[in-house]
């Protein structure tokens, strides 16, 4: 069938635990969300391990299965993900690293990791540093949004086996960069030799003399973590033959989608927060099928509300994503595959990723429709798709959109 589109919404962190307060209900199962529940009515159901059975995964590794790609030999740290989200053109070889513009005292003591949460300047200070060499080594520095940022080391003799400088807790001194293998050495020094420059540099500005006059925090350093070297892969439309689009809201996915070869698109009113505007993105997705084939977007919210473990936060978040799936259910059309699930759980309990698996529902002409009335972590495990991983999403909605390759004679 020449001509299908898939369209796969994935609500970051949905997944969750029974909650007390909730009545021993997940949030998904105590949500007002009958648009959900007719979309499993209509579907096939399951629940999916994102990476495998009792590993937690990260938003990024959990979107670079969804699209097809082996995250145990793609992924070799965030950095590479993030400087490509905020538009660094990474290249085969380069060590990307994820930054914090953060507040070190005089004994090079971390006393503020987001620099009192500073929102305006970090591009002046990521001039100072971007265009640099030390050793021959390039620097690429951009700011993103906030406190933060992303590296990239450019040159020969590098390797993404160092640690972190940042010690990703206040109070502690800065983790000077060590080589973690014998290729290393290079990239720990070159490391260590910025962050000296940027303590230098970045306290002499008058950005920070003027937060200093405020009773501000100064950005007075740079500090680097999560470094990773990116796999060569090949694009989405080379991998399977069709134009693909990411809807997110966030770097990181958007990262992911980069890498991915997926073309990006932006939507007025996605924040990233539980305020984000689901319509709108829902509606944009729609949009979007009329030039792709395949589309994948991601709603932040509810992952947003198992960190903070507020419950009642992500029940709300569950009910705006409902009538969000409400407005795409009365829009759909029959040539349209729509995959429903959650790239990890964010149980309110433990405000953090855990390895629950996470509900997944398909529907589209076709499908072979279960028994399965409710949208829910115990609901859709009783459907017919069974427990699958996020690796085999892609093989079953191509298989499903009449898009897939035939595996022997």
């Amino acid at each position: 069938m020449m001509g299908t589109k898939g369209l796969l919404l994935i609500f970051d962190g949905m997944g969750d635990r029974p909650v007390p307060e909730l009545g021993e209900k997940t949030p998904l199962e105590a949500a007002d969300s009958p648009n959900l529940d007719r979309a499993a009515s209509d579907g096939v159901n399951g629940i999916m391990d994102p990476i495998a059975p009792g590993v937690r995964p990260g938003s990024d590794t959990s979107h670079l299965a969804y699209i097809g790609l082996d995250p145990y030999r793609v992924y070799s740290g965030r950095g590479p993900i993030e400087a490509a989200g905020i538009g660094l053109d990474v290249k085969p070889g380069d060590i990307a690293f994820r930054c914090n513009f953060s507040t070190v005292d005089e004994d090079m003591v971390v006393t503020d990791r987001r620099a009192g949460r500073i929102v305006e300047g970090t591009d002046q200070l990521a001039r100072l540093l971007d265009g640099m060499e030390i050793e021959g080594v390039k620097v690429i520095l951009k700011e993103s949004v906030a406190h933060r940022g992303a590296l990239i080391l450019r040159g020969e003799g590098l390797n993404a086996d160092v640690s972190d400088v940042d010690p990703h807790e206040e109070g502690r001194p800065l983790h000077w960069a060590k080589a973690l293998d014998s290729g290393s050495e290079k990239t720990a020094r070159v490391l260590n030799e910025l962050v000296k420059i940027s303590h230098e540099k970045f306290s002499e500005h008058e950005l920070n003399e003027k937060r200093a006059e405020e009773g501000l925090p100064p950005a007075n350093v740079l500090l680097p973590r999560g470094a990773g070297k990116l796999s060569q892969v090949r694009t989405f439309e080379e991998r399977y033959g069709i134009k693909g689009a990411a809807i997110a809201e966030v770097g990181l996915i958007y990262g992911v989608a980069s890498i991915g070869g997926l073309d990006i698109i932006r939507v007025t009113g996605s924040t990233g927060g539980l305020d984000t505007d689901a319509m709108e993105m829902i509606k944009a997705a729609i949009r979007a099928t009329e030039d792709h084939e395949f589309v994948m977007m991601n709603i932040k919210g509810c992952d947003i509300a198992g960190h903070d473990g507020d419950a009642e936060a992500k029940v709300k978040m569950v009910e705006k994503i409902d009538r969000a799936v409400g407005y795409l259910l009365s829009h759909s059309t029959d040539d349209m595959y729509v995959v429903l699930t959650a790239d990890h759980s964010t149980p309110v309990s433990i405000m953090n990723h855990s390895g629950d698996p996470v509900p997944v529902c398909m529907l589209g002409r076709g499908v072979r429709v279960d028994d399965v009335k409710e949208y829910g972590e115990r609901s859709c495990s009783k459907g017919g798709l069974g427990r699958i991983r996020g690796s085999d999403l892609m093989d079953i909605l191509l298989d499903l959109m009449d898009r897939a390759e035939k595996f022997g004679a």
